[in-house]
């Protein structure tokens, strides 16, 4: 085993695909994929490339980190709290921020009534799915454009779930205005 195997707590995979090219607009004159790689490795988790098969992150037997392109300024300590929480108790570990806007329920063309926001969360990142559920979960994490949304839902279904509040800066951007509020969030002192 080399002295790398011995470091690494994880095996991680950044998600960009299915995310049109936002994940290269620059934050801080980065690219955000390149953030999000960064951050990943310096939460000691092992970015994986593309041309790694869903197999060889089984045969790893380490858990798997996704992190989604679009929250690239998620603090690698953030990231290494849900790697340890995941491996410790042998959970799933998702990121989540509050939900902070009004909800209402739809039926049909009609507006209903508002839905509790405790009762919310918005997933960013990471999802950490511990080396015990990985097999169960391949199909699901094979996907190299996986909303990790809907990830987490197929995998509460599988199995314990926690889900940590990430800090402010884990937010997911969805367009140019976003990339701009994160900029000025995470713009050092």
């Amino acid at each position: 085993m080399s002295q790398i195997d011995v470091d690494v707590i994880a095996l991680g995979r950044v998600v960009d695909e299915g995310r049109g090219s936002l994940p290269f607009a620059l934050v801080h004159g980065e690219a955000l994929v390149t953030c999000a790689t960064w951050a990943l490795a310096e939460a000691g988790v092992l970015p994986l490339d593309a041309r790694t098969t869903m197999e060889g992150v089984q045969d790893a037997e380490l858990p798997l980190v996704l992190h989604d392109s679009l929250c690239p300024m998620t603090p690698p300590d953030f990231i290494a709290e849900c790697v340890r929480r995941s491996v410790a108790d042998g959970v799933v570990v998702a990121g989540v921020r509050p939900v902070t806007d009004t909800v209402k329920v739809l039926r049909g063309d009609t507006l209903g009534e508002t839905v509790d926001r405790e009762a919310l969360a918005r997933v960013v990142s990471p999802v950490v799915v511990p080396a015990a559920r990985v097999d169960g979960a391949a199909a699901l994490l094979s996907d190299p454009g996986v909303d990790l949304a809907a990830l987490v839902e197929a995998l509460r279904a599988g199995g314990p779930l926690v889900l940590l509040e990430a800090p402010p800066q884990a937010m997911r951007v969805s367009g140019p205005d976003d990339v701009r509020v994160l900029e000025a969030l995470t713009r050092p002192t």
